[in-house]
């Protein structure tokens, strides 16, 4: 039996995984945040003192991993994390790792029906077959405010303005990388995460009922 699977694409902080959380749990599908694995990856980096601007020294520090945990965590979620895992997002041969970490996760977990996948390049690019592929919307602004809520919470300090600064940076980044730029999916449903998440619910209901 085919796999199904649910591509979910969108800038930094447009809610792409509370979105593919409901969805998960409303078809039981198993979900993968390949932000994650980025985040995770720039840890590693972190934590080994890697000179990100030695493509040699990154190449290398690859080839060592033995193991990549999927696992979320609170370390991996601090802005620092995700500035350089910005960064090393740009190198291709640092995403062609990251892909296929999501290929063989799919293929290795073979007793679920399907999966929901998010990121920024999943329906335009790792899987590009997809069953349905969605892209969510969010203004610049609600996003920073959202982002700078969810830090505070998890009692990281931040500055708004700031955030939206970076926000802005990031979006900016992602639609002019050369490898893998962030674009809206052939094919893909647009979904408006502007307002309450209900509105959006009603959305996505009616878009997974072709699935």
């Amino acid at each position: 039996m085919k796999k199904k699977i649910i591509t979910i694409d969108g800038p930094a902080a447009s809610g792409k995984e509370k979105i593919s959380k409901y969805i998960s749990k409303k078809l039981k599908f198993k979900h993968l945040d390949s932000g994650i694995l980025y985040r995770r990856l720039a840890f590693i980096f972190l934590n080994n003192k890697v000179d990100i601007n030695n493509l040699n020294h990154i190449k290398e520090n690859i080839n060592k991993i033995k193991s990549f945990s999927f696992q979320k965590s609170k370390k991996i979620r601090t802005q620092e994390i995700s500035n350089l895992a910005s960064k090393i997002a740009v190198y291709n041969f640092v995403r062609l790792y990251i892909n296929k970490l999501q290929h063989d996760f799919v293929t290795k977990n073979k007793y679920f029906q399907g999966f929901v996948i998010d990121g920024r390049d999943i329906g335009s690019v790792v899987f590009k077959s997809a069953d349905i592929k969605l892209y969510v919307k969010v203004k610049a602004e609600i996003r920073a405010k959202r982002r700078y809520k969810q830090l505070i919470d998890s009692g990281e300090k931040s500055i708004y303005p700031q955030i939206l600064k970076e926000i802005k940076l990031r979006d900016k980044k992602d639609k002019l990388r050369k490898h893998s730029p962030l674009v809206i999916p052939k094919d893909a449903y647009i979904v408006d995460n502007n307002g309450k998440f209900n509105f959006t619910i009603k959305q996505i209901n009616k878009i997974i009922a072709k699935i």
